[in-house]
């Protein structure tokens, strides 16, 4: 007569399994997104077009550990965080040397 005689065992593999799919749904893809956002805040350099999380679109003057500086128009700067930009549109990679093995001597 006692319906009710089962085990809790089953409602704790049912929070389990929604707090898995919670994490997998939620938190890991915010981490990442999170430590891609540090990666590209940490790579900026001199040169680089970037936007703000506020919409200001600018070039990167210089850099220093905490914040960057922005050109916004020619000759105006402005100092923000590195934490405020929001996506660079234009990466300026340091050029490198390229070196040839066999030039090839073209005749005159």
């Amino acid at each position: 007569m006692g319906g009710n005689s089962g085990s809790a065992l089953p409602t704790i593999i049912m929070f389990a399994l929604l707090f898995g799919l919670m994490y997998f749904m939620f938190i890991r893809p915010q981490a990442k997104r999170r430590k891609e956002a540090e990666s590209m805040q940490k790579s900026l350099g001199a040169g680089d077009k970037v936007i703000t999380i506020g919409g200001l679109y600018g070039t990167v003057v210089s850099t220093d550990d905490e914040s960057i500086t922005l050109e916004i128009s020619p000759g105006v700067t402005a100092r923000y965080a590195r934490q405020a930009v929001g996506r660079v549109t234009e990466q300026v990679t340091a050029p490198t040397e390229h070196v040839v093995d066999n030039p090839v001597k073209e005749d005159k």
